[in-house]
């Protein structure tokens, strides 16, 4: 599904996300992060993101604050930055 994002420094993006309900985060890549530019803030914990299939990801230590707009619906939220495997989001049940 396109959702269209807006980022704390004001940055306009539309993503295409999957919206996973066995998932307890939401999550944007790291690539994504990294090529778009999108501020991040390091959070005062971290936490291990596991895969679908029990593998472990890499450990969380910072997050995106996005303000999210799907099919009207608007939400604000702080996604965790983690290797997607290119997917730009994962909508938690967060």
């Amino acid at each position: 599904m396109q959702a269209n994002v807006k980022t704390k420094n004001s940055k306009k993006l539309k993503v295409k996300a999957l919206v996973d309900f066995e998932c307890t985060h939401t999550g944007i890549d790291e690539q994504l992060v990294k090529n778009k530019r999108i501020q991040t803030k390091l959070i005062n914990f971290s936490f291990r993101i596991f895969n679908a299939d029990g593998t472990k990801n890499e450990e969380v230590t910072k997050v995106a604050s996005l303000k999210i707009e799907i099919n009207g619906h608007k939400e604000t939220l702080e996604a965790a930055v983690t290797d997607l495997d290119g997917t730009d989001m994962f909508l938690g049940h967060d």
